[in-house]
């Protein structure tokens, strides 16, 4: 959409400076259940954000109409909510970075060029691979899902920045029954490619992850040494980002606060956030704000290395923001702990006695950001001589996260990422206390 009309009226209505923030879609989802396809959308979806300064203020509105008709409304709005605000902060409008890098890999058109008709019969199939791998499997969803997003970022400053991004996931969720036990698991591939996804290893592995957990019980309470799996490390970090939020140092609720070049956790343990990753529709060359994105250590072999800033609270610091400025605040693109060279096999046979820890639940209810501690439901495996000898649910397992990245032993190099493009390998920790029977 053209939007250089909205800038003449802008500046006729004496509006200093105006940016304009378009992210439009289509999105296309798929459910099936019991040999039935139960839910197939198609949706579009467009959002307008514009603000502007207007006598040293700056006004905003947001809205999902869009069209000339509306530029009016907009600019008059922007200039009702500046009118409205008494806080005396300096405003301004970001004029852009000199260079912004090209990401490769954000949109693939041939995932968009798939005939629905192959994405539905695939969705059908890999519900009947997922019942075929194991009896025990008594119900299973299986999904598919994807979406392209057009974002343009255009201000009075001369910036126009525009990207176009795409991703699919193909999953299922899987209910098993032994008749006196139940369990749950869910498993999925997200990809921008559809030559990617691998129906039979998500069918085996959802099946695998729930029957093998029938029949758990809880082990004695006390203190283990710990592999958090690859999607329990992840669902145990993505609460604690946080942390590493400049607004939240700012404010001093982040235990991160003055403690950059100190080491926080062992010195097997890099974060980094990554905006130029291929395939996920979290990256690109720019942020909410306009600005660059960069590749960020937010922590480098245990050391603390960097904040994520957004503009206001780089200003703040005096130093650049790291282009981590979004509609919702400050966040990560793509968030992961650097996968190492040890095969989680191993880690397992290295073990005499201790925890295999394959799921976390009620991390948002469990964790404490501010003060790093956390107390949560845990199921998984007791690993004896090396082996998994008995499944294990029923328990809590509860430390403080910090503590807990310093005594990691191991890093292994299964690295896999959430829905949200937060992700982290399996960890093997010296101790974690364990609440059982």
């Amino acid at each position: 959409m053209n939007f250089d009309q909205l800038f003449v009226l802008a500046k006729e209505k004496g509006i200093e400076d105006l940016q304009v923030y378009y992210s439009g879609g289509t999105n296309f989802d798929i459910e099936v259940f019991k040999g039935s396809l139960e839910k197939y959308t198609i949706a579009d979806t467009a959002k307008l954000s514009v603000k502007g300064i207007y006598d040293k203020k700056m006004g905003t509105v947001t809205t999902e109409i869009i069209n000339d008709e509306q530029f009016e409304f907009i600019v008059d709005s922007i200039v009702a909510s500046a009118t409205a605000i008494e806080s005396e902060d300096e405003v301004f409008i970001y004029e852009g970075d000199k260079h912004y890098k090209k990401v490769e890999g954000l949109y693939n058109k041939e995932l968009e060029d798939v005939d629905p008709k192959r994405k539905i019969d695939d969705t059908l199939k890999l519900e009947e691979l997922v019942k075929a791998e194991d009896d025990r499997v008594t119900m299973v969803q299986a999904f598919y899902g994807d979406g392209t997003t057009n974002v343009l970022i255009q201000n009075s400053k001369g910036l126009k920045l525009e990207k176009k991004v795409n991703v699919g996931v193909f999953g299922a969720y899987v209910i098993a029954s032994d008749g006196n036990d139940q369990r749950t698991a869910i498993e999925y591939q997200q990809s921008n490619s559809y030559e990617d996804f691998d129906l039979q290893t998500i069918a085996k592995d959802g099946a695998e992850k729930a029957c093998a957990l029938l029949g758990a019980k809880p082990v004695d309470s006390g203190a283990y040494e710990v592999i958090l799996q690859n999607n329990a490390s992840t669902a145990l970090l993505a609460p604690h980002i946080s942390m590493f939020s400049a607004e939240n140092i700012q404010k001093g609720i982040s235990l991160l606060k003055g403690k950059l070049g100190t080491r926080i956790a062992s010195n097997l343990i890099s974060l980094v956030d990554d905006p130029f990753m291929k395939k996920s529709s979290k990256s690109g060359s720019f942020d909410d704000e306009g600005v660059a994105t960069e590749y960020n250590e937010l922590i480098d072999n245990g050391t603390l290395k960097s904040y994520m800033y957004d503009l206001r609270t780089a200003k703040k610091d005096d130093v650049t923001s790291t282009g981590n400025g979004f509609k919702n605040g400050i966040h990560p693109t793509n968030l992961y702990i650097k996968p190492g060279e040890t095969d989680v096999e191993d880690a397992i046979k290295s073990m005499s006695k201790g925890l295999l820890i394959t799921e976390l639940a009620g991390t948002h209810a469990g964790c404490n950001p501010i003060s790093g501690d956390f107390s949560l439901q845990a199921s998984g495996y007791l690993i004896e001589d090396g082996k998994k000898v008995q499944p294990v649910a029923l328990i809590t397992v509860a430390g403080n996260y910090l503590e807990l990245l310093k005594n990691v032993t191991a890093v292994c190099s299964d690295k896999k990422m959430n829905f949200a493009f937060v992700g982290s390998p399996s960890v093997k920790i010296k101790s974690l206390q364990v609440s059982g029977k």
